[in-house]
């Protein structure tokens, strides 16, 4: 464990009146909680299990810009004005996260060095180059860099080329969001472990908010759940398919090795379909990961593949052993676009962030603050108002997603 511990927490007991009820304590609803309570609004937030259980705590750790989608595409799906509103919110959220890491404090091994986004075959060469083309026309400092440059940059001569974006970078996942959550105790916000909800019901104008053993009382609620949702609105939940995804950390590399493997301090992933991502941590793991669930009969394929495919990429690393293996889901929408809904009058939220959280999440924390704090309408939110629907085949595409992922690491890398 890398992180620091994080603040100290316990169930919701009894009954207690606030103006903001937050369901979900990953970057979302704590980025919400904190700006609410920096201007003075009353928040608790209610967490199932633990600050940063779901997908913050499991993520791999970089702060990117945009979403996967092309950005020339988000006008296409948005229309012109959402999709301008949404590159731009995402094109500046690591900014956003940079400072508040800043502002606080918040010891997460932050990089602000950017990330590399490396090519395979010629397919991976031209999206990429789509990529730059796209992003510099809208003045992003990004940059496709050569073969010999990327090769200097990764330590691997396995890309022919990698995008650098010079607004990205990376921390450690968990120790952000714990940090996040002792950011929002500090400006005055309240914070529940353990404290499933179990029911949402309008009463007197309020919303009453249940779990177990309280409840909480209040003029909004903000469902920020997103892929592990469950109770009230689990329908956040089944709008999304679970791509499972690991990340498995070597022990401390040799300094020779850290000096060639990544020395600029960038984290990267590539252009497979099945892909692969890497960052050095400050105690010099290389934490290696790509998608797939550690359980079951995956827990050894992948794990085996995670090897093969390190000494592929990095053959100077050596005889080489994970000491830390975790995993999790990634919630995917069918058009790989995050959503806003209202559920209710005075219930809203922003999920399906399609791998992309830590930045998103963020940005989108603090948009919902202003939204509930009247300072943004609807109308000028990032995001169009949407229902949450369940996409077709679901359970089929989650079968299909870990059952591809174990084909392609069975054989994956081993002649």
């Amino acid at each position: 464990m890398t992180a620091p511990e994080a603040p100290l927490t316990g169930p919701l007991t009894g009954d207690v009146t606030t103006d903001v009820c937050i369901v979900g304590g990953g970057y979302t609803g704590l980025s919400a909680a904190l700006h609410l309570a920096k201007k003075g609004i009353r928040a608790v937030v209610l967490e199932a299990r633990d600050v940063g259980f779901g997908g913050a705590g499991r993520n791999v750790g970089l702060v990117n810009a945009g979403m996967w989608v092309m950005p020339d595409e988000l006008p296409k799906v948005l229309g012109p004005v959402y999709g301008d509103r949404l590159l731009k919110l995402l094109g500046d959220a690591p900014a956003a996260v940079f400072d508040i890491v800043k502002t606080y404090g918040i010891p997460c091994e932050l990089r602000t060095e950017g990330t590399l986004h490396c090519a395979v075959g010629q397919a991976g060469l031209d999206e990429l180059k789509a990529r730059e083309a796209q992003w510099q026309a809208r003045g992003a400092p990004v940059r496709l860099l050569t073969a010999d440059e990327t090769q200097k940059m990764v330590g691997s001569a396995a890309y022919s080329a990698a995008l650098l974006d010079a607004r990205a970078g990376t921390i450690q996942p968990l120790a952000y969001v714990r940090g996040l959550a002792k950011a929002a105790l500090k400006e005055g916000a309240v914070i529940h472990t353990d404290a499933a909800v179990t029911r949402i019901e309008g009463e007197n104008g309020l919303w009453h908010v249940m779990t177990t053993a309280g409840s909480v009382m209040a003029d909004w609620v903000v469902m920020a759940t997103d892929a592990y949702a469950q109770g009230p609105w689990e329908v956040i939940r089944r709008e999304q398919v679970h791509l499972p995804y690991f990340n498995c950390a070597t022990t401390p590399l040799p300094e020779e090795v850290r000096a060639a493997v990544l020395p600029g301090g960038q984290g990267a992933w590539d252009t497979k379909e099945v892909l692969s991502s890497f960052r050095m941590d400050a105690r010099g793991r290389l934490v290696f990961g790509s998608v797939g669930a550690l359980k079951g009969m995956g827990e050894v394929i992948h794990r085996d593949w995670a090897l093969r495919a390190l000494h592929r990429i990095f053959p100077q690393i050596g005889k080489v052993a994970f000491e830390a293996e975790w995993y999790g889901q990634i919630g995917m929408t069918d058009d790989n676009l995050p959503r806003f809904h209202r559920f209710a009058d005075r219930v809203v939220g922003f999920s399906g962030y399609n791998g992309r959280g830590i930045a998103p999440g963020t940005v989108f924390g603090r948009v919902l603050a202003a939204h509930v704090m009247g300072e943004a309408a609807e109308a000028d939110l990032p995001l169009p108002l949407t229902e949450a629907k369940a996409p077709s085949f679901r359970g089929l595409k989650e079968t299909y997603y870990e059952a591809g992922a174990q084909i392609a690491h069975l054989a994956g890398d081993r002649f």
